[in-house]
C-alpha cells in the first residue's frame, strides 16, 4: 500500500500560536496512523501580498517557488487554520493564492488538484475556530481539493495544551487520532 505525503501547516505565524500547536498534536497523530508527515512554520516563507502587477514584472517569489514544490510533492494537506473576524488569517490565503499561480507548462492549479485535506482549528474563542473552517473548505473546494467532511474546532480553554505541547483531554485526542486515520485511508485510496 502506497505511503500518503502530507504537508502539515498552520495558518499562522505567531510564535505562540494554538494552531501551531494543534498542527503538530494532529500531525503526529497523522503520522501514528501511517503517512509521511511534513510540518512547515509559513514564518520560514514570508511573501508579499499577491499582486498580478508584482507577478507579471517579477515572477512567484522564491517563498512561493518553494513552497509550491512542497504543495506538489505530497498527496494531502492537514491544516490549522485561526479565525480572524469570521474568515481564515491574510498569511494563509496569500500562501494558497501564490502557490495557486501557474509556471510555464504546469497545469492550472497543478499544486492543488487531486489533493486531499483535514482542516482543523483551534482559538479562545466558543466556536473555535469553526467559521474560518467553514472559509477555507470553501476556498480548498474550489481549487478541486478533497476536503474531508469531518473537521474539528477546539475552543481553547487554560490547560488545554500540556506544558509539553500535547493535548489533556484524551477525549479530544482520541477524536482527532480518527480525523488522522481518515485522513491517511482516503488519501491512500486516491493516491492508488
Amino acid at each position: 500500500m502506497p505511503t500518503p505525503k502530507i504537508l502539515a501547516f498552520a495558518g499562522s505565524t505567531r510564535a505562540e500560536s494554538f494552531n501551531k500547536k494543534l498542527v503538530r498534536v494532529v500531525a503526529g497523530l497523522v503520522r501514528d496512523a501511517g503517512a509521511d508527515v511534513t510540518t512547515i512554520d509559513l514564518r520560514d516563507f514570508p511573501m508579499p501580498l499577491y499582486d498580478g502587477d508584482f507577478e507579471e514584472q517579477n515572477g512567484l517569489p522564491d517563498n512561493a517557488l518553494k513552497l509550491k514544490v512542497l504543495f506538489k510533492s505530497h498527496h494531502g494537506f492537514l491544516i490549522s487554520a485561526p479565525e480572524y473576524n469570521s474568515s481564515i488569517t491574510a498569511v494563509l490565503k496569500n500562501t494558497i493564492d501564490w502557490v495557486s499561480r501557474p509556471l510555464p507548462g504546469e497545469k492550472r492549479l497543478e499544486a492543488y488538484v487531486g489533493k486531499t485535506a483535514l482542516l482543523v482549528a483551534a482559538s479562545p474563542g466558543a466556536l473555535g475556530g469553526l467559521r474560518g473552517l467553514y472559509a477555507l473548505r470553501w476556498i480548498l473546494s474550489n481549487i478541486f481539493v478533497t476536503v474531508l467532511p469531518d473537521q474539528r474546532a477546539v475552543a481553547v480553554q487554560p490547560g488545554t495544551f500540556a506544558a509539553d505541547g500535547l493535548l489533556t483531554d484524551a477525549k479530544l485526542r482520541d477524536e482527532l487520532a480518527g480525523l488522522a486515520k481518515q485522513l491517511v485511508e482516503i488519501t491512500r485510496k486516491i493516491i492508488q
